[in-house]
């Protein structure tokens, strides 16, 4: 009977396990190579047992959260497959022959436990004097994560704890004088590191080469070191991280030899249709195991109506490569908020603001923001758009948009003269400001000192005091990057897909959401980006800097708090 890493083998050779091109070729590979073993062309030979040996490692181990809380680990036949090859290859001189091992997978497949045993095994098993094992990420808190999951596994197996000793942050074994520590770029000092093993977390999240190189370079010394880097998708394809992406497909496809380096990629092929569950099994090695259909299934729906959640379920969910630009909401979902909003009917109700200032070029937004009063209320949005008035004949030609039109309709002022008149707009926000109870205008600081200068004298405060939370009338700063646009982002979204949210089809709105092209950073952080998106956005970044502190402030508690997403 076959073991379970030679019984995957056979079933992925075979096509009863569906996996991607690059999975099967990794595969192939160990069985090729299985056949040329010993040649003098190829110097390398292939332990069962060294490979078995590292697998029944596992079998000490013990998870330490979730369903499986205290069970022993049990290695899924993907993960002993990864095991028995990287760990059962030798030299003739009977040191491993892999010494990087790159494995890209979707989120949720157990790739960080699956990596923190595999630090714990070049801690413990390989008997390797003095031996230094790191968990390494851009950031110290992304690297205790695989760590932390080490001490977990070593304070609940048996066969463990009594062998290494637990400090805060540190696992040692005092009789080979070694450890396995985090570390980050933010944290540590990186130099001079006399590497055995690193475990590379995220690689996708790296903007650049810094952290690999001194890892790799720090392996020097070494008989055997391991770098195991683990890894989703990403979408900078100038990363490190694409670099290793595409050496990997290169070495798989036998346009580069590298005997060293070993990479599998689970993923989906050309032609693959994202939201079938016959693709989600094939992306995920673990599918049915730690990933779920139903998770999925609702993740997929998501993805289906908003393109920005899309390439986050492509990347995260079936390892796919995707750019970090995007179009936002489909004009479906926005249109379905275009419920009525009362003017009149909002006098004298609490609300916040959000000002865009424009170029000559663009288009002034001044967006209110009323949050909901009562249960099952919606925000209600209205909107306050300008532009110079000499300038509107010219901007239908150039633009090809209805300026005009929407200026007879109401929904754009037009300012007198060839630019925007900004003593026209602040007595716009000061009418405003007496209809209603406008207590917080948010502003981005780019050529805004006149406006804020006049706001000022109508008796709004330069910021709000320390204690946030504290209703004022003041002008608050509003930053344009990730930190201060993806959360209410974010919300928007949110509020969007649960229609709790009213614009009251405002066309100008309508055409500059349409417009919208959202950036991505590695974090999974969006904003709205101006030279990205094909026409105006003002009114969309104004309604987010509104949207943002009316959710800070609706009911004296932050809805952010509520649904779990953190200011950065």
């Amino acid at each position: 009977m076959a073991s379970p890493p030679e019984q995957y083998i056979k079933d992925v050779l075979s096509g009863k396990i569906l996996v991607s091109e690059y999975a099967k070729k990794a595969v192939e590979r160990h069985v090729n190579d299985l056949k040329k073993q010993g040649t003098k062309e190829f110097p390398y030979t292939f332990s069962k047992e060294d490979g078995q040996r590292v697998i029944k490692f596992f079998s000490l181990l013990r998870h330490s959260k979730g369903e499986w809380a205290g069970s022993v680990f049990q290695l899924a036949p993907w993960q002993e497959f990864l095991i028995y090859v990287v760990f059962g290859w030798r030299t003739v001189a009977k040191t491993r022959r892999f010494r990087t091992v790159y494995l890209e997978v979707p989120r949720k497949n157990g790739k960080t436990t699956l990596a923190a045993g595999i630090g714990l095994y070049l801690l413990r098993g390989d008997n390797e004097p003095g031996a230094e094992v790191y968990a390494c990420a851009t950031k110290y808190d992304q690297a205790k994560l695989c760590h932390t999951e080490a001490v977990r596994m070593v304070k609940s197996s048996p066969g463990l704890r009594g062998r290494i000793s637990v400090y805060r942050n540190n696992l040692s074994i005092d009789a080979t004088n070694s450890k396995f520590e985090p570390v980050g770029r933010d944290h540590d000092t990186l130099d001079g590191l006399n590497v055995h093993g690193a475990i590379i977390d995220e690689l996708h999240v790296h903007k650049t080469r810094e952290m690999w190189d001194v890892i790799d370079t720090g392996t020097g010394s070494r008989r055997q070191p391991l770098i195991f880097c683990i890894t989703t998708a990403g979408f900078d394809r100038q990363s490190i991280c694409w670099e290793n992406h595409e050496y990997v497909e290169k070495i798989l496809d036998g346009i580069i030899e590298d005997e060293t380096f070993f990479g599998i990629i689970y993923s989906v092929d050309e032609g693959d249709s994202w939201n079938e569950e016959r693709t989600w099994a094939k992306a995920n090695p673990n599918y049915g195991i730690s990933v779920y259909a139903h998770d999925l299934k609702r993740k997929a729906k998501k993805a289906s109506e908003m393109p920005s959640a899309l390439n986050a379920f492509l990347r995260k969910h079936l390892d796919i490569w995707t750019q970090s630009e995007t179009a936002w909401l489909t004009h479906e979902l926005w249109d379905a908020c275009s419920m009525p909003v009362d003017a009149d009917g909002l006098k004298g109700r609490i609300c916040y603001a959000g000002l865009d200032l424009s170029t000559n070029i663009d288009v002034t937004a001044f967006v209110i923001v009323f949050p909901p009063e009562t249960e099952g209320d919606q925000f209600k949005v209205l909107c306050r758009f300008f532009i110079p008035q000499d300038s509107i004949e010219v901007r239908v030609r150039r633009d090809r948009v209805p300026y005009d039109v929407w200026v007879r309709q109401g929904f754009i002022m037009a300012t007198p003269g060839n630019r925007i008149d900004l003593k026209f707009v602040v007595d716009q926000i000061d009418q405003d400001a007496t209809t209603y109870d406008l207590m917080q205008i948010a502003y981005d600081r780019w050529g805004a000192a006149q406006v804020v200068a006049d706001l000022q004298e109508l008796g709004y405060d330069e910021e709000p005091g320390d204690d946030d939370e504290q209703i004022a009338r003041c002008l608050v700063r509003f930053g344009q990057g990730y930190a201060s646009m993806s959360s209410p982002a974010k919300e928007l979204e949110r509020l969007v897909l649960g229609r709790e949210i009213a614009h009251g089809g405002n066309p100008v709105l309508t055409w500059m959401m349409s417009n919208v092209i959202m950036s991505e950073d590695p974090a999974g952080n969006i904003k709205p980006d101006k030279k990205k998106s094909t026409e105006k956005i003002d009114g969309v970044v104004a309604l987010l800097m509104g949207l943002d502190r009316a959710i800070r402030h609706q009911h004296e508690k932050s809805v952010y708090e509520e649904h779990g997403i953190l200011f950065l």
